[in-house]
């Protein structure tokens, strides 16, 4: 059977996805990933009336995070608004979520860019950094949204391990959400297994890069580090080696393997209760498709996996359309659900 079929096997009911076909010359999963950032092309967003939101998490941090409004120029009725949650690294200039922004803005949906806690503009207001488990910080999000905002409801999507959060709170929260639905793009849903994929020699070039901004962002002025913490981040060599001793113990884990399997959203899957797109491609460079192949998607009939054999890492460039392949799958799913 075709993996992008699979979803159709296995949901109850699935949109009509388009099939996936490689644009030329993006062949195979490290050029299809390398390529958001060789060819930068964002989606423009200028046309759309923007404004600054700041969201108060309510852990007694007094972290605020900060998250960027677009509304269509023109509202259409019931449209949700799309809140997107960016990766590793990644804040609300990010180009996946610039493209997908400016893809839902065109059908009518208000578009919250978020940068989670400690990322982008929000590193200025808060003392502490996100990881791949804080799904706390979400619902505090939604919390803090202007009631107007949600009036027509709210829908989310995560991208990487952004999507690993926001899989792991739909989990823990079951029906009782704001949320009518969600995608997650190139989720890790075992943490574990990513972590071993991205340490590969073959990898080096993609964890370097990831490292180097991690430390950056983990660095930056705003954020409070003792200085174990200083140490720990400017000593480490591996993306584990900076959960195993800063990740982990700033956040109540025992190490790095405590904090994956913990926060790993694979073992959330089954308590999420609203209509859920999972896409990732198995030719991922960074994340493994093994979690995704070995669970059982009837178990959860609000659960769509979309797995397409080629795709990369947040590529998705297909040869058939100028927008992007899980944007339009983003979209077909909103429309259906």
């Amino acid at each position: 059977m075709d993996t992008v079929e699979l979803s159709r096997a296995v949901s109850r009911p699935a949109p009509d996805f388009p099939p996936f076909a490689v644009r030329a010359p993006w062949w195979g999963g490290d050029l299809q990933t390398l390529r958001s950032f060789l060819i930068r092309r964002y989606g423009r967003l200028e046309p759309y009336p923007a404004e600054r939101l700041s969201l108060a998490t309510d852990d007694g941090s007094g972290d605020v995070l900060s998250a960027v409004l677009n509304r269509p120029l023109q509202e259409r009725a019931a449209r949700p608004l799309a809140v997107l949650v960016h990766g590793l690294t990644g804040c609300e200039e990010s180009s996946y979520l610039l493209n997908t922004a400016a893809h839902l803005l065109s059908l009518g949906h208000p578009v919250l860019r978020l940068n989670l806690r400690g990322a982008g503009p929000s590193r200025p207001s808060c003392r502490f950094q996100y990881h791949a488990g804080r799904s706390e910080d979400f619902a505090a999000v939604l919390a803090a949204l202007p009631k107007d905002l949600a009036a027509a409801g709210i829908v989310a999507i995560g991208y990487s391990l952004g999507g690993n959060m926001l899989l792991k709170y739909l989990g823990e929260r079951g029906r009782a959400t704001a949320v009518r639905a969600a995608v997650a793009v190139s989720a890790p849903l075992d943490l574990v297994e990513a972590s071993r994929r991205l340490m590969r020699r073959r990898n080096l070039l993609y964890q370097n890069y990831l490292l180097r901004h991690l430390k950056r962002e983990a660095l930056a002025p705003g954020a409070e580090l003792s200085v174990r913490e200083r140490a720990a981040i400017a000593e480490a060599r591996s993306i584990w080696a900076f959960d195993h001793d800063f990740s982990a113990p700033r956040n109540g884990f025992a190490g790095a393997e405590d904090y994956y399997e913990c926060n790993g959203s694979r073992r959330f899957l089954d308590g999420i209760g609203i209509p859920t797109l999972l896409i990732h491609a198995l030719d991922d460079p960074w994340i493994p498709p093994s979690a995704y192949l070995a669970y059982d998607w009837r178990r959860n009939p609000s659960l769509v996996p979309l797995l397409p054999q080629q795709g990369g890492h947040v590529g998705f460039q297909g040869s058939d359309h100028r927008v992007a392949w899980h944007d339009r799958c983003i979209e077909r799913f909103l429309a259906a659900v």
